[in-house]
């Protein structure tokens, strides 16, 4: 199977959205689109285009992205799981997993898609 290269980016600080952005264009991917919350996520994915995606474990609002990775699930597309750390629990079904920790750099962010090729 060819590496991913659309690359959805669920994230809902606008600036993290951004630099993950122009990670992905330096590791010669693509942005599929970013969303900040649930439903826009899961709008983006039912558009088409997504061949992986970066969740944010915790969106604003107390919205966590759970819905968004078992829709991913459901259509066999890979994603990795961002976190901060401090609290955020993975529930069992999603530990197998990568996971990608913030702060972010290039080298993580690209260990982690190369782990989904």
């Amino acid at each position: 199977m060819p590496a991913p290269r659309r690359v959805l980016i669920v994230e809902d600080e606008p600036l993290i959205a951004m630099m993950l952005e122009d990670f992905l264009d330096a590791l010669e991917r693509e942005a599929a689109g970013t969303a900040d919350d649930v439903e826009s996520a899961l709008a983006r994915i039912d558009a088409g285009g997504v061949e992986a995606a970066i969740l944010d474990v915790n969106l604003r609002g107390g919205e966590q992205s759970w819905p968004v990775a078992a829709r991913l699930a459901e259509l066999d597309i890979p994603f990795i799981l961002a976190t901060g750390g401090a609290g955020d629990t993975i529930p069992e079904v999603w530990r197998d997993r990568p996971i990608l920790s913030k702060p972010f750099t290039m080298d993580g962010v690209e260990k982690a898609l190369n782990g989904l090729d």
